[in-house]
């Protein structure tokens, strides 16, 4: 049988993307994949697309244009009669019937189908294909429907009808408006394609980038156990995977820089009798990744192939089967969000205040949104949201799209940063907090809340209107400067949000800033889990390691991919990584952290810094620390990692550290690898000969140098008028550490607010010879534009 004459269907063998006016942008996709990529060893379940033309014979054999027409002509302007429209027209497509030609080829190739499935009635997936869809600028995704596992040619026809139905959802109706497609312009390919078992395994999606930040070097997965259908529709919370693209071709580095194990209570499997269920996973499955870790990065070369064969970023849909234990790529579309944000401006949101979050989720963007809550069970509901109310819901799907629009914000309770919601608050610019647990029950219905997405990966959910500040920041013109202006970077998340700023790498990433919002569990805690006392520590750090090989292998790993998450995002510009630095009461409020420190009068003063790393007392965590940043230099290949010891108070001091770093593998020289001192007690300063001898820069701490210098409690309110980092005293330190650490060879660096706070101070480090300036984000084009002012200025008085 010629299939290729046959004007009803294409196979997937037979198509490529030239062919989207036949067969639609998904379909189009597949036939595009399975012919050219299945060569490189990436799998594509056969199948095959019914055409444009069947669709459009479908309709003229059942005299359905004219009256299609007439009812879209008394659509309103402002879709206020959309359902009503709507309706009529589903109502006209679900009583029409395929034409006997059109239902005889699909018996045809159904039958062909399941001689290559060597089954009598193989269960497919049945998913409309839109003839515009997948264009660059309008992604389609989630409009018409999809059947999953269809069983029978009955089934198979009743599916292909139903998507073609689908064509005229309130959603996609509204979507073709929005995007200026003209409805009777747009034809629908239904593809039907052989399952893969994913429901004895797992499945879920992948991006060849940051789909939070836009990060063009990471590719994301997600999983989940069972079809994929569940993670899409975000009722389950999936397994998450970060990988680092540069380090995916060298198999002698581990690319995976993140995971983050998810709820996963539910997976979708097959029905008895063809269609799906869900069930829910037992406490074991729950706490099992659904990948091994060389699966994720077999997944993630598979999807820089399919980037690299499409020329852009991609979101793509895979399956593993659980028969056979092979994956296969089931879907594959242009990434149609931040691919088409990139630039040099965004929107910056500050929280002025602080409150106490009612709840707390994964954030979706970086912006905030206030608003009256309205609670939505059902979109049946519709008609109680007003337009600027935020949204807080169990989960939506594509019904909701119409609702979602008129939002300010929207909180679910469950879905993650792959799932429907995420995506759609994306593409519409919407702040959202999801998989936020219990939104439903704790965020009252009718309150004013404010929705906060500006501190990384965490979403907050306050009540009332937190005060908030917004600044269009636009880097286009940012000065280039001799001096090297760095940033301040507290987490990971932070780091991705500020992967394209005009800057000269981290000038400071803060460990401990990782330990307490990522690991929260004390490193001696762990070690010595069997001295622990409080039961509730015991039982918060079971949860907490239940996923991982043992106690120690969790800090280590969570510690090493924050670091290297953190160097990924500025590659391979320097990125200097500070030991930990918390006080002993600091250090105590990690979870079973009271019994393994002391009692201190004055933490400030006290076992901090340097001391604690070669004491008895914490050595051993010293050594989790030591094993971290090998682990993120050396095996994962970020070997733009610079150690910096802080707090410091003498050479002999020094040497000490380096010898346990060397100790544990992390011998300075070796490798490129460089240790930084911090430069904040008047020690650093007055010896400053001898710790340039032992390490390979300086960067000074202003707070702490300030404090010292002048004899002030920084924390002290009754003397705050007192604490000025451009004091003389402090001025003429930071001028005598450069000049001597400059006689030496060695750079020197400063870390602190007040470049950003007084461009004449940063004036003064450009007169003084500073080597590079590291300031907060927010600030960076202002410590540009005032340390190229001053270079210049600089140039004129020389």
């Amino acid at each position: 049988m010629n299939t290729k004459a046959d004007p009803y269907l294409r196979w997937f063998d037979e198509i490529s993307l030239g062919e989207i006016a036949a067969v639609g942008g998904k379909n189009a996709s597949l036939g595009q994949m399975y012919g050219r990529m299945r060569p490189l060893g990436i799998q594509v379940p056969h199948g095959f697309a019914t055409t444009a033309s069947a669709y459009r014979a479908f309709l003229e054999a059942n005299d359905l244009p004219d009256g299609m027409h007439a009812q879209l002509d008394q659509l309103d302007e402002d879709l206020g009669n959309l359902s009503q429209v709507g309706e009529a027209i589903r109502g006209m497509l679900r009583g029409a019937i395929l034409p006997p030609d059109f239902a005889e080829a699909i018996g045809r190739a159904y039958t062909k189908l399941s001689s290559e499935a060597q089954a009598e009635a193989p269960g497919v997936a049945v998913r409309s294909s839109a003839t515009a869809e997948d264009l660059p600028e309008a992604s389609f995704a989630g409009q018409q429907e999809s059947f999953l596992n269809v069983v029978g040619l009955p089934a198979v026809l009743r599916a292909i009808q139903d998507c073609f139905v689908s064509l005229f959802t309130d959603r996609a109706i509204a979507y073709r408006h929005r995007h200026g497609f003209r409805d009777m312009d747009v034809a629908l390919s239904a593809g039907v394609q052989l399952m893969v078992r994913s429901d004895l395994a797992c499945a879920g999606v992948m991006f060849t980038l940051d789909c939070e930040t836009g990060f063009p070097d990471a590719v994301l997965i997600e999983g989940t156990w069972g079809l994929g259908e569940s993670l899409v529709k975000g009722s389950v919370t999936g397994d998450q995977w970060r990988l680092f693209k540069p380090m995916l071709d060298d198999h002698t580095f581990h690319p995976v820089i993140s995971r983050t194990l998810g709820s996963k209570t539910q997976r979708l499997v097959y029905g008895s009798d063809g269609g799906t269920q869900a069930i829910d996973n037992d406490e074991k499955q729950r706490g099992q990744w659904c990948l091994e870790e060389h699966e994720v990065i077999t997944l993630a070369r598979q999807a820089c192939l399919i980037e690299v064969e499409y020329g852009r970023p991609m979101d793509i849909e895979w399956a593993k089967d659980g028969l056979t234990g092979e994956f296969y790529i089931v879907q594959a579309r242009p990434e149609t969000v931040q691919s088409q944000r990139r630039g040099t401006s965004m929107k910056v949101y500050r929280m002025q205040e602080k409150s106490r979050p009612l709840v707390t989720g994964q954030a979706i963007g970086t912006a905030v949104a206030v608003g009256p809550v309205t609670l939505i069970h059902s979109v049946s509901q519709s008609d109680l949201f007003k337009p600027g109310d935020i949204l807080v819901t169990d989960q939506t799907d594509p019904d909701w799209v119409p609702l979602m629009r008129r939002a300010a914000g929207i909180v679910t309770d469950r879905g993650g940063r792959t799932s429907h919601a995420a995506i759609v608050c994306r593409e519409l610019g919407l702040p959202a907090v999801v998989g936020a647990g219990s939104a439903t029950r704790q965020v009252p219905d009718g309150a004013e809340v404010t929705i906060d997405c500006t501190q990384g990966d965490a979403g907050y959910v306050y009540r009332g209107s937190v005060a908030h500040s917004v600044e269009e920041q636009d880097w286009s013109d940012a000065p280039a400067t001799q001096t090297k202006v760095m940033l301040n970077i507290a987490s990971p998340e932070a780091a991705f949000r500020w992967w394209n700023l005009p800057v000269d790498g981290i000038g400071l990433a803060r460990m401990e800033f990782i330990i307490n919002d990522t690991i929260r569990v004390h490193p001696m805690a762990l070690i010595h889990y069997d001295e622990v006392e409080s039961v509730e520590a015991r039982y918060l750090i079971d949860r907490a390691t239940e996923a991982y090989e043992s106690r120690e292998s969790y800090f280590v790993e969570k510690l090493a991919m924050g670091i290297a998450s953190i160097a990924a995002s500025r590659y391979p510009q320097p990125v200097i990584v500070r030991l930990s630095d918390f006080k002993t009461n600091e250090y105590a409020n990690l979870i079973g952290g009271r019994q393994f420190e002391p009692s201190e009068s004055n933490p400030m003063l006290g076992w901090r810094g340097a001391s604690r790393y070669y004491s008895e007392g914490y050595r051993e965590g010293f050594a989790l620390e030591c094993r971290a940043l090998l682990m993120a230099r050396k095996r994962m290949g970020l070997n733009n990692i610079i150690a910096m010891v802080p707090f410091c108070r003498t050479p002999e001091e020094g040497q000490r550290v380096l010898e346990e770093l060397e100790h544990h593998g992390l011998r300075r020289g070796d490798g490129g690898f460089q240790v930084y001192v911090m430069a904040e007690i008047p020690s650093n300063i007055v010896l400053a000969d001898e710790f340039a001898e032992l390490f390979d820069g300086f960067s000074i701490g202003s707070n702490d140098l300030t404090q010292l210098t002048l004899g002030i409690d920084r924390d002290s309110e009754e003397l705050t008028y007192l604490f000025d980092d451009r004091h003389a005293a402090v001025r003429r330190s930071i001028r005598q550490l450069i000049d001597t650490a400059h006689e030496h060879g060695v750079p020197v660096g400063l870390c602190g607010q007040a470049p950003s706070d007084h461009p004449e101070f940063a004036r003064f480090l450009v007169e003084a010879g500073i080597d590079s300036i590291s300031v907060n984000p927010d600030s960076v084009l202002a410590v540009r534009e005032a340390v190229a002012q001053a270079e210049a200025e600089r140039k004129v008085t020389v």
